[in-house]
């Protein structure tokens, strides 16, 4: 049976009104599956009628960039308007960043797009700690009774069918339950044009919604990220990483620059073993390796499973190293993100292709509970990559909020992930993070003694790993995990580690850290690296990118001068030393942030800031 149609998000409004009276819990899922114009249209009914009470829940609400500089705006408007130019805002977000809710209206997520949330005590109010697997069961529990999907649509033998595409991960299950009468919630779904029909459990028949909303008036650009250009830093942690990855074996990585450098490495480590050895080698700076190196090609292959399907995975695929098939797939996934380019990939692919990529839920990727046999078959020599914020030398790590119970992003996977590590045959956790961080114009380091928030706690230590290396801290004493998280730490700090370990009676006072380990200083990495940078094999930019030529040399130069911008001093140094050395001038870039013809005294300061940051980057 076919479901009613709809031309206008007002009519979904009225028919949902019809269908659940003017208490409405509406679930959206995460990220890119939000079915914006009937979010917005029910946001706008409610905000008119105060009788009605909308509740939201969701996570991930993507919003546009937004400059916090002049100079930002100049660089960043242009890119805005042409990635992001048709995407239309979510109304919801808006009033919440304007301090602007209505009473009657209530917004809860479980997790946020990473920092946008900070500055709002209500977003931080509302917001449900759970683990991605988790917030199936809590929608349930907080009476979601409409759920609003954007969609993909296919007509097959005469009849239209609906794909979920890159959200099946909370879909899929809800549906499950109220197939089996454990629900009675009404989804409506939006056609989008631009959203590939992905196989699967998201395939659905028009029999399984309640409304589906289509229009050409209402058609939007996905929502597209830009690959950000990978730092020296993070092809530093993505090739130890490298390391650690087994032919034959299963891979997790998620968004960002770490997913990007760790999918080159492996990359240049199968089309290249000798290559692949020599940046480790050069990496490694003379050290032992924590873990003994994998450096051969992929003759098997790896297997990937993974709540979010990034690019990454498709150039693994591409690339001939994600190539190992569990039940005809080469990659499981629960939702996925990323630029225009990966969205035209999966629409364009051959169809015998595209069925080797299978969208499930989250419960499927994130847990070994269901089918567990055959996930344990599957799911050999796993490295689960995560990113996080901080770790402590004793083995915690810091991924989602701050000290003070404020929250940066959430947990979603990540502790999922932890634990199928420690529960499946092989397999290893790896948290990834830069060793140190620019904070306030100086360097901060990201491994603490201790801090005031904990994601993974330290029982779950396993392997974490820096620009400088990697620790193995599974199964470990604490002083040997002290060491170990030591090594691979920036030493500009490592003296002041050292110390509170042994105040804390955790470290023998006799303590040393080998000489070669207290060589971690930045200088280090570049120098490693820089053959490999001229040469092509570690790129800026490995995947392509949605920036022009111009603007890809003008993002390293402004990521200089943000840092600088933190110290007024620093600034002036950077102005002076133009002005000094005379620095050769990209006209192009120049003119590409207004900057060419300057006519005020801010814009010729600028300009010498700009100039000066070019010639250093380059």
């Amino acid at each position: 049976m076919p479901a009613p149609a709809f031309q206008n998000a007002e009519a979904v409004v009225d028919k949902i009104l019809s269908d659940v009276g003017n208490t409405i819990v509406l679930g959206l899922p995460l990220g890119l599956g939000k079915a914006n114009h009937i979010a917005n249209a029910l946001f706008a009914r409610a905000a008119a009628d105060r009788s009605i009470k909308l509740s939201i829940y969701s996570a991930l609400t993507l919003e546009k960039p937004r400059p916090s500089s002049d100079l930002e705006k100049r660089f960043i408007s242009p890119v805005i308007d042409r990635l992001f130019g048709g995407y239309p805002d979510l109304s919801y977000a808006k009033a919440l960043h304007a301090g602007e809710l209505p009473p009657n209206i209530e917004v809860t997520e479980f997790f946020f797009l990473a920092g946008r949330w900070l500055g709002s005590p209500l977003a931080q109010q509302n917001y449900i700690s759970a683990n991605y697997t988790h917030a199936f069961n809590y929608f349930l529990a907080r009476g979601v009774n409409v759920v609003a999907q954007l969609v993909a649509k296919r007509v097959v033998d005469g009849a239209p069918r609906y794909s979920l595409s890159g959200n099946t991960d909370i879909t899929v299950d809800l549906l499950k339950v109220r197939r089996a009468g454990g629900a009675a919630f009404k989804i409506y779904g939006q056609v989008n044009a631009e959203l590939p029909f992905m196989p699967g459990d998201g395939d659905l028949p028009a029999g399984e919604f309640d409304g589906i909303l289509e229009s050409p008036d209402i058609e939007f650009p996905l929502f597209a990220p830009p690959a950000e250009p990978i730092s020296d830093t993070k092809y530093a942690i993505g090739l130890h990483i490298a390391g650690l990855v087994r032919d034959g074996g299963t891979l997790q990585i998620g968004i960002g620059q770490i997913g990007d450098a760790l999918a080159q490495a492996l990359i240049v480590r199968n089309r290249d073993e000798s290559a692949f050895r020599d940046i480790i080698e050069r990496l490694l700076g003379g050290a032992q390796p924590a873990i003994a190196l994998e450096t051969g090609r992929f003759e098997h292959g790896l297997y990937g499973v993974s709540e979010m399907f990034v690019e990454a995975f498709l150039e693994l695929i591409k690339a001939g190293v994600i190539k190992r098939q569990v039940d005809g797939a080469l990659l499981h996934a629960a939702f996925f993100l990323g630029p225009k380019g990966f969205y035209r990939a999966l629409r364009e692919m051959p169809p015998e292709r595209l069925q080797q990529i299978q969208m499930k839920a989250v419960s499927f990727t994130n847990e070994i509970f269901d089918q567990e046999d055959a996930k344990r078959r599957a799911r050999v020599d796993a490295r689960f990559v995560n990113s996080t914020m901080m770790a402590t030398l004793l083995g915690a790590a810091i991924s989602d909020g701050l000290e003070n119970g404020r929250i940066v992003s959430g947990v979603g996977g990540q502790y999922n992930f932890v634990a199928q590590a420690f529960a499946l045959q092989g397999a290893r956790s790896v948290l990834a993070l830069e060793a140190s961080r620019q904070s306030g114009g100086k360097a901060e380091s990201n491994i603490r003694w201790s801090y005031g928030h904990q994601t993974i706690p330290r029982h779950l230590r396993d392997v974490f790993v820096t620009e400088y290396g990697v620790a193995d801290v599974r199964g470990r004493s604490d002083s040997d995990v002290i060491a170990a998280m030591l090594a691979i730490s920036d030493s500009r700090f490592q003296p002041e580690l050292i110390r509170q370990a042994k105040d804390a009676g955790k470290l023998k006072k006799s303590f040393e850290l080998s000489a070669v380990h207290r060589e971690n200083y930045p200088e280090r990495i570049v120098e490693a690296l820089k053959p490999f940078r001229t040469n092509g094999r570690l790129p800026q930019f490995p995947f392509g990118s949605d920036f022009t030529e111009v603007e890809q040399r003008l993002i390293p130069a402004l990521q200089i001068l943000k840092e600088a911008s933190a110290s007024p001093w620093s600034v002036l140094k950077l102005a002076l030393s133009a002005a000094i050395s005379g620095a050769a001038t990209d006209q192009a870039a120049l003119a590409r942030l207004g900057l060419d013809r300057p006519k005020t005294m801010t814009e010729r300061f600028y300009r010498r800031l700009v100039s000066a940051t070019l010639s250093r980057g380059a």
